[in-house]
């Protein structure tokens, strides 16, 4: 068998020059299981080896693995927010791919970590708008799925100030939606072989609960984001749940506490702690974050600053994506704040969730920068 190669030259010429192909000698592949430190957790691998005598397994980390909402973001710019019965105009206005779920899987993904996405969109315009960011952001897309039957893709209204803050309002639509009332084994698979599974309460809580209790049962640890629906917390999905992540106002409406001070979020984060949560993560806002585990003095981040606060929309998801990837890494709780502070400071000086999504290099260097 004969091949074609062109010859190097100063001037290109189209005179090839014939070579034979040489016979390539077969690799030999071995297929093996990928232990994990939980021991119910294994993941299918593979080697290659370069000779018959040394094999070395080539392992990949178990995923993280995000169950929950997918929205097309409508963005209004706004110099303030209309009062009752007021109409402003805005100065600008666009549709960006958001939710909180898909906020944290691509922001998993950004940071060069295996992460599944497991959530529903509808068949429409704002459907294929959320799939492709989420592909182009390296999410897995295997267990995303795509209703008909005219269920619309969920969507929020975002009012951005121009000091960068927000207000939201959020539609469901396929994430509240057309939910089976028992997840497939194959949904529930990519759960218990998860090394942390991230959940929030933009989809229903039975969906939550299933899947808390499946992560649960297989010895993974499912940190639970607060942010979403307005309701109580449900006790059968807490039992479930590792590290519990509110914000400021969110940990007060669970508790029925006042959170104005550290001294009252301290004492709020207590009483997660008595409805059955061991480790509650506080995102402070301006102020840093908490991590108050039980029989333990708290852990603080403060802030990193941002050089500009463009959009604040998606910091809290970043933050919360960003700690769960370097604790699943193996790094310590405070190393995991910090990394969680950095990725946060960089994703507010862009304007969208999904898009401000900071990569792993430009996280490091501003550590390394301080």
């Amino acid at each position: 068998m004969e091949g074609i190669a062109f010859s190097p030259s100063n001037n290109f010429h189209c005179y090839p020059q014939i070579h034979p192909i040489k016979t390539l000698t077969p690799i030999p592949f071995r297929f093996c299981n990928y232990k994990t430190n939980n021991p119910n957790q294994s993941l299918l691998s593979f080697s290659i080896n370069s000779s018959k005598t040394s094999q070395t397994p080539i392992t990949q980390p178990p995923p993280l693995v995000v169950v929950g909402s997918a929205n097309a973001d409508i963005y209004v710019e706004i110099d303030r927010l209309p009062t009752e019965g007021e109409t402003i105009s805005a100065k600008n206005g666009q549709t960006l791919a958001g939710g909180k779920g898909a906020n944290q899987a691509t922001c998993g993904a950004k940071l060069s970590y295996p992460t599944y996405f497991v959530g529903q969109v509808g068949d429409d315009a704002h459907g294929k708008l959320i799939t492709q960011a989420l592909g182009n952001g390296g999410v897995r897309l295997e267990y995303l799925k795509s209703l008909g039957g005219g269920v619309p893709t969920g969507h929020a209204v975002v009012m951005l100030q121009s000091n960068g803050q927000n207000s939201i309002i959020i539609v469901g639509g396929a994430n509240m939606s057309s939910w089976p009332d028992k997840l497939s084994d194959q949904d529930l698979d990519v759960v218990k072989n998860a090394g942390i599974v991230l959940l929030q309460r933009e989809i229903p809580d039975s969906v939550n609960i299933q899947v808390a209790k499946a992560a649960k049962g297989a010895g993974v640890t499912v940190i639970m984001d607060a942010g979403g629906m307005d309701a109580p917390m449900p006790q059968e999905l807490l039992k479930f749940v590792d590290i519990f992540s509110p914000n400021e106002s969110e940990l007060g409406r669970l508790t029925g506490m006042p959170t104005d001070n550290f001294e009252q979020i301290s004492q709020a984060a207590a009483k997660c702690h008595k409805m059955g949560v061991k480790q509650v993560l506080v995102k402070l806002g301006a102020k840093g974050s908490a991590l108050f585990i039980e029989g333990e003095e708290p852990i603080t981040q403060p802030i990193i600053p941002a050089a500009q606060v463009v959009d604040t929309t998606g910091a809290g998801d970043t933050f919360t994506a960003s700690f769960a990837v370097a604790l699943v890494e193996g790094k310590s709780k405070r190393e995991s704040l910090n990394f969680a502070a950095a990725a946060a400071s960089l994703c507010v000086q862009v304007k969208g969730a999904i898009p401000s999504m900071p990569d792993r290099k430009s996280v490091l260097n501003l550590l390394q920068s301080l």
